[in-house]
């Protein structure tokens, strides 16, 4: 607890002061008392401590509940008595009190009621009045001691609890003031409730006494804690309203006659028992909101970890039953503006079919009625019986996607944290599905673009198998591509290429690259002049991209045998599987496309017997992870040896099976596979 305080010093009279500026919080009593407690201590008049400790937290509890501004207390201490003056900052007039002696009548109830605090001033001190300064009003109490001169350790002797005399003594009412609760929880706050209540009881002599508390969840007013028996209905009873913001509301009633001391008693009990109360309920004001912070960011966790528009939808509704409704429904807005049901849950399954058809009924005064209301307005409508509840449009960045409606629990009304929750919620919700159909509109748009930059088909010859795969990855076109060219009768043009970089601009090279082979192909012209025109275009047009390549030109001769003149520019060494099952890697090294003026390009001369097969392939392939270890090369020809002899369609599909089964992870890059098989 924060506090200015003053430095203590000698009064004129050899004494003690002491100042102390307090903040309006609910320790302030305590803090209070733990000053006074020290000056007592220090001036050695410690037989004043009971009533001293009694009327200041009386003064200072008054301050913090109906002044509501920060208090300073001063504590003057000499050899014949102690005074404490109370001080608060409200504005307004100060209720006019007469300064006067100490009240000597026995009966507390004889004092014209003032005020509970000044009450018990009233009664305890020697004398008290009232302060009025430029910025604030208080009170002050004077107590006598009876200590001399010399000062001599006091003993305090241990507090009755008995009245005597027909008045609470000071030690009691102090141990009154005194009972704290144990523990922040329900079961703390009901023990608090229970012992104040037990001690009022002793003072004033009731029978019995219950405090009842509304939270405002729903359920009504219920019985926090009881002593004795409960007050009958025909008796005359102390009711004390609690002094609790909203949603709370309570009351304390005690089964005694509103005479002499017990209503003020009573009313001193409410009032301390209110602090605690506003205390609890500021507590779980906090940790329904931290809840509720906490809700919020698993959902959007979770919202965002979706990309598919079907399940973004079909997740929404979970997440919000049953923590925020008792059914949940999510409406989509077709291309015609019209609203149609995406997903919907309700707590009990069985009434899920029952939510339907209520959900479809049409008219005017049905539930899609007011959802098509909530979507054309964008604004938040309630929802008619029996699916009472409400509903919210689903809006992301501009656009209206939908609906969320939700229907309240039975007997249970949303308050307005739960609604300010679900406008949430339904934000959320919409940039998720907005994200998602973002997401599938540009994957879609990459695999049409990539489906474009490959061949439809590949040739169909008898004698000769050709067979590609290819598995690309994300919502963004690869550079990867593959294409058989007709060179001639019985000869063929076979390229697997890969395009650095993804995106735009990486499809748009492969495409240039694919292009100009075809046309130089159809041209007639050789491998060599091919490579390098290829490389010239993308030195010019590349935009500082390069492409690897594998071409190699196929042409079948007389006796079934294929020939194979085969070029790597940069590119991954094909692989060999003979009709035996030996495999090999074959092919030189050359200078990868679009790096230099000038290339090497060394071909390799292969020749394919019946049932051999050569398999062209890019690096998603020999790159495919499985944590820090690669597929890699060696792994591809010993899963290429065992598929000699299966047609090129299976040895493509196997092969590619292979690659993506060796990690649980997505491809981080695209897979290219081409089997070029001799079938004669």
């Amino acid at each position: 607890m924060s506090a200015e305080a003053g430095e203590i010093s000698d009064s004129p009279a050899g004494g003690l002061v002491r100042r102390v500026r307090l903040p309006n919080d609910r320790r302030t009593p305590a803090a209070a008392r733990a000053l006074v407690r020290s000056v007592l201590e220090e001036a050695g008049l410690d037989s004043l401590l009971n009533e001293a400790l009694l009327l200041t937290t009386e003064l200072s509890t008054n301050a913090v509940v109906h002044a509501n501004t920060e208090l300073d207390i001063e504590v003057r201490a000499d050899a014949t008595g102690l005074t404490v003056t109370v001080t608060d900052f409200a504005p307004g007039p100060v209720e006019q009190l007469a300064v006067g002696p100490r009240n000597e009548s026995p009966d507390i109830g004889e004092v014209a009621e003032r005020g509970r605090g000044l009450l018990l001033v009233d009664h305890f001190a020697s004398r008290w009045g009232t302060v009025h300064e430029g910025t604030g009003k208080g009170v002050w109490f004077r107590l006598e001691g009876t200590t001399t001169g010399q000062t001599t350790a006091a003993v305090v002797p241990a507090v009755s609890q008995e009245i005597e005399g027909g008045t609470p003594s000071a030690g009691a009412l102090t141990s009154l003031l005194h009972v704290s609760p144990e523990r922040p929880s329900e079961d703390g706050l009901a023990e608090f409730a229970a012992g104040l209540l037990a001690q009022l009881a002793r003072l004033t002599g009731a029978a019995g006494g219950v405090i009842r508390l509304d939270r405002g969840d729903g359920g009504g007013r219920q019985l926090l804690a009881r002593y004795g028996r409960a007050p009958r209905d025909d008796a005359e009873t102390i009711r004390v309203p609690l002094s609790v913001n909203r949603p709370y509301a309570g009351e304390l009633e005690l089964d005694a006659s509103p005479v002499g001391y017990a209503q003020p008693l009573a009313t001193m009990v409410a009032e301390r028992f209110s602090l605690h109360l506003e205390n609890d309920r500021l507590r779980r004001t906090d940790l329904r909101r931290q809840t509720w912070l906490t809700f919020l960011a698993e959902a959007s966790e979770l919202l965002a970890q979706s990309l598919d528009v079907n399940l973004t939808m079909a997740l929404i509704p979970q997440l919000v039953v049953p923590r925020l409704g008792q059914w949940c429904a999510v409406h989509t807005t077709d291309a015609w503006g019209h609203l149609q049901l995406a997903a919907a849950t309700h707590t009990d399954e069985s009434a899920l079919p029952e939510l339907h058809e209520t959900l479809a009924q049409t008219g005017p005064d049905t539930v899609l009625a007011r959802l098509e209301e909530a979507s054309r307005l964008g604004t938040q409508v309630m929802l008619p019986p029996p699916a009472e509840g409400f509903a919210v449009p689903l809006v992301a960045r501009g656009t209206r996607l939908g609906t969320l409606a939700v229907g309240r629990h039975h007997r249970i009304r949303h308050d307005t944290d739960e609604v300010a929750i679900l406008e949430d919620v339904a934000r959320r919700a919409a940039l998720a599905i907005d994200n998602a159909r973002i997401h599938d509109e540009r994957h879609k748009v990459a695999r049409t673009l990539q489906a474009s930059l490959l061949p439809p088909t590949l040739p169909r010859v008898d004698g000769v198998g050709f067979a590609a795969e290819y598995v690309p990855t994300g919502s963004e076109v690869g550079g990867d591509f593959y294409d058989v060219v007709p060179s001639g009768a019985d000869s063929w043009i076979v390229v697997v290429g890969d395009v650095s970089g993804k995106g735009v601009q990486a499809a748009t090279v492969t495409g240039l690259v694919r292009d100009v082979i075809r046309i130089l192909v159809d041209d007639g012209k050789p491998m060599t002049e091919i490579l390098c025109r290829v490389n010239k275009t993308l030195v010019q047009r590349g935009g500082g991209r390069y492409c690897t390549l594998a071409m190699a030109s196929v042409a079948r001769e007389k006796d079934g045998v294929l020939s194979v003149c085969l070029h790597l520019a940069g590119h991954d060494r094909a692989v060999l599987v003979h009709a035996d099952g030996k495999t090999s890697f074959v092919g030189e090294g050359g200078t990868a496309l679009g790096l230099l003026e000038t290339i090497s390009s060394p071909d390799a001369e292969i020749r394919l017997q019946p049932g051999d097969s050569l398999i062209f392939y890019t690096d998603g392939v020999t790159e495919r992870r499985r944590g820090r270890e690669l597929f890699g090369t060696g792994r591809l020809r010993d899963a290429a040896g065992p598929l000699a002899g299966y047609p090129a369609e299976v040895m493509a599909a196997r092969l590619r099976s292979t690659t993506i089964n060796f990690s649980v992870e997505e491809p981080r890059d695209d897979i290219a596979i081409l089997v070029l098989r001799n079938d004669a």
